[in-house]
């Protein structure tokens, strides 16, 4: 009773508390809104404009709720929202309208240009349900990216997320529209729409399959089916790439490295006779050389051995190798092989001494053009064989490394077994010669954009961007601070002192500031007539050789990120593709220049489709593909049908009473003793025969052969009586075989006897003859 009497109290004093707070809530609700002051005058923009600024404040302002007392239920109460009338009816215009006119969109992730870009268009968002906000930053983003194997995506966005605030009239809007359809999805993540669940209507910013060109490997992979598709050399615009995942990639690589390296060779001969490697040697390389005393390096021999493997490789692109034997031993056997990168290393990396190379120089200079007219490459490599190792199931420069020593690359790229398992292990020449802009390197992020795949059509964006590392460059040291320039690694760093005062500290330029230092140098004419071309033909070549391997859908597109770094001579070398590209105003550059590439898609992808003559921007049509017919699959398996052919047996001869083909029919029946003896013919019916088979040697020729022959069942019992008129006899054959007539012409008999006569083909056949006056 006690226990019931102290719930009862505790009920009402809830109730009450909670009546209390309802009263509260319903006054405020009949307060007088403030939106409704002063509207008089104002024009329908203006009302709505000024109801989402006070809804703004409003909505702002913490709710008020009331701590219950020590020991009593914890409920809170919250009230519902102060609706205006006025605004009210504006949502629900606007929403109606938007649904009639198929305005309505889904942006997962922080763009809030796009929803600015969308909203300013007529479109109404559909909000789906907000996560919070340690669910929306993805903090295991390596995991991701390993399990994303659509493509390796740059969007390094968790530091500028936009806050998930309400914002009055367009969230009324959204709520007015969560059970219509969304015509319009833009994520950051291509698994988060699943387009075989999408409407033909339905438009998204995500193509299915990209990874055949948005990961290293891919990239790798299929550019080396180019030749398909163009004629143009992957080697002209795309490092040299190996997967080491694969066994042939791998001893690919490794003669690639060893070529590398006696070219390499050659070309420090040249160089130190001209006095480039005396410049370059700074106090790491001498205090190498105090630390090592090595004997002097046998230059006859090193140089012997690299122009031997450099002829060899020229012969093999003239296809005059096909001609040597396969047991001709290599042109340098595994010991040499070693003996001479050993003392690559101590000549070029260690600075070890070697003997006068005088006369050895026109040599080398002499293969050298010889090489330069056959490798596109030789120019990039330098002299230090640097290799950059990249693990293709991670982004922004997550695990990148580079090396020179061939040992120290397969020893890096054996440490994780699962990607090298998978193949997910790329190894890619390193640009040891690039175009520097006061000492420093950069590479360059361009946009394209794809809107369909069949016919394939591209957008090319005029307006890219530098990034810069912050450290001088230098080939004495392989740090990543010093050779890579993604900003997710760069912005951790402090800029060096040593560096020049003209790059900015953020680390970017614009493409007319880099214009504006080539226009110094009285380079600026190659920006338009090398350096432009160049990205767009490789671009092109790129999305080519993957064309068959994506699923292209209507109504979807999708914008990509290509990185670039320029040569000494301003060619541009295809570094990789990302998807999903970032598009956080890191920078006064990226603010502005993101914040516009976001419009222009927007401007291609929604503006043009209602008006052909509609602004673009600053995207460009570069390549629009003749369309390839595609027959619709119908679901049926092509087969061929047919019957096997068998041998016919033979047949006996006309005066011979057993079957003698028996052994070519197959087996026969045991004879039965109860069956009927088989009657002898007539000596008048043999002469007949006789004389039958004597015409038919004589050359007389059979008539022809009948369409179709029946066949009977050679263990049935039958009689045949067969008048001596006839042309022809059907002989029952075995069902294992074909029918086969026999045929025989005899001559005019007299009209006086028309005899008849039966032939035994078998023992199991009875015949029998009969004589006609």
């Amino acid at each position: 009773m006690r226990a019931d009497v102290s719930m009862k109290a505790t009920r009402s004093k809830q109730s009450v508390q909670l009546g209390q707070e309802g009263r509260q809530a319903t006054n405020r609700r009949n307060a007088p809104c403030p939106d409704s002051a002063d509207e008089g005058g104002l024009s329908k923009d203006q009302k709505v404009t000024a109801v989402v600024q006070q809804c703004k404040q409003d909505e702002g302002k913490s709710p008020q709720t009331s701590s219950p007392a020590q020991g009593k239920v914890c409920r809170t109460f919250v009230p519902f929202p102060v609706l205006n009338p006025e605004r009210l009816r504006t949502a629900k215009a606007l929403a109606e309208k938007a649904v009639k006119m198929h305005k309505v969109f889904s942006v997962q992730g922080p763009y809030p240009v796009v929803r600015a870009a969308l909203r300013t268009r007529g479109w109404v968002e559909r909000r789906v349900q907000r996560p919070n906000l340690h669910a929306h930053q993805r903090p295991n983003n390596e995991s991701r990216a390993s399990t994303n194997d659509a493509g390796d995506s740059d969007d390094d966005n968790s530091d500028n997320l936009e806050k998930e605030v309400p914002d009055g009239l367009y969230d009324l809007m959204s709520r007015l529209v969560r059970n219509e359809m969304v015509y319009f999805y833009w994520t950051n993540r291509r698994d988060a729409i699943n387009t075989n669940s999408l409407q033909k209507e339905q438009m998204t910013n995500h193509f299915a399959k990209a990874g055949s060109f948005t990961t290293k490997v891919g990239l790798c992979v299929n550019l080396r089916n180019l030749h398909w598709f163009d004629s143009a050399d992957p080697d002209t615009f795309f490092p040299r790439c190996y997967r080491l995942g694969a066994q042939d990639d791998k001893h690919t690589f490794i003669e690639d490295y060893r070529r590398t390296a006696c070219t390499s060779f050659l070309k420090y001969i040249v160089e130190r006779e001209h006095g480039v490697q005396g410049k370059a040697t700074n106090v790491q390389v001498l205090r190498k050389r105090g630390k090592r005393r090595t004997s002097p390096i046998v230059l006859s021999q090193m140089i012997n051995s690299a122009l031997k493997v450099c002829q060899e490789f020229l012969e093999s692109l003239e296809h005059r190798d096909i001609d040597i034997h396969l047991e001709t031993p290599q042109t340098l056997t595994k010991e040499e092989w070693a003996e001479f990168i050993n003392g690559y290393y101590l000549v070029v990396h260690e600075g070890a001494e070697m003997e006068n190379s005088d006369h050895f120089v026109n040599c080398c200079k002499t293969m050298l053009q010889r090489l330069v007219k056959v490798s596109p490459q030789l120019d990039i490599d330098g002299i230090h064989n640097i290799w950059i190792i990249k693990p293709g199931a991670k982004s922004r420069g997550r695990g990148i490394k580079c090396a020179y020593r061939l040992d120290q690359i397969l020893r890096l790229v054996n440490v994780d077994p699962n990607l090298m398992k998978e193949g997910k292990w790329v190894v890619q020449k390193y640009l040891e010669r690039p175009l520097l802009v006061l000492g420093t390197k950069f590479d360059m992020r361009q946009w394209f954009l794809v809107t369909d795949w069949n016919p394939l059509t591209v957008w090319f964006y005029k307006k890219c961007y530098l990034r810069f590392s912050t450290q001088p460059f230098s080939l004495d040291t392989l740090d990543n601070s010093v050779h890579l320039c993604n900003n997710s690694i760069q912005k951790h760093l402090i800029p060096s002192q040593q560096r020049h005062r003209g790059i900015p500290a953020d680390n970017m330029w614009s493409d007319d500031q880099f214009r504006t230092f080539l226009s110094s140098q009285g380079r600026e004419a190659l920006w338009q007539t090398v350096v432009v071309p160049g990205m767009k033909n490789a671009v092109i070549h790129a999305l080519q050789t993957t064309q068959d391997l994506m699923e292209s859908r209507k109504n979807t597109f999708e914008l990509y990120g290509a990185d670039f770094m320029l040569g000494h001579d301003l060619r541009p070398w295809l570094i990789e593709v990302n998807a999903s590209p970032t598009m956080a105003p890191s920078t006064t550059v990226t603010a502005r220049l993101c914040t516009a590439v976001q419009e222009d898609t927007l401007r291609v992808v929604l503006d043009r489709r209602a008006d052909r003559t509609a602004n673009t921007g600053d995207f460009q049509l570069i390549y629009r593909q003749a369309a390839v017919y595609v027959p619709q699959y119908v679901g049926v398996n092509l087969l061929v049908e047919g019957y096997k052919i068998r041998r016919p047996c033979s047949l006996p001869p006309l005066h011979s009473s057993n079957c003698a083909a028996t052994k070519h029919c197959g087996p026969v029946k045991k004879k039965d003793p109860k069956a009927k003896k088989v009657k002898p013919l007539p000596k008048r019916l043999l002469k007949t025969a006789e004389t039958q088979l004597k015409n038919s040697s004589s050359g007389v020729p059979p008539p022809p052969l009948p369409p179709e022959l029946p066949v009977l069942d050679p263990d049935e019992t039958f009689s045949l009586h067969l008048p001596m008129t006839v042309t022809s006899i059907h002989l029952p054959i075995s069902t294992q075989s074909h029918s086969v007539p026999l045929w025989k012409r005899r001559p005019e008999v007299s009209e006086e006897v028309k005899p008849f006569t039966s032939l035994s083909l078998s023992k199991t056949v009875q015949t029998s003859s009969t004589l006609s006056a």
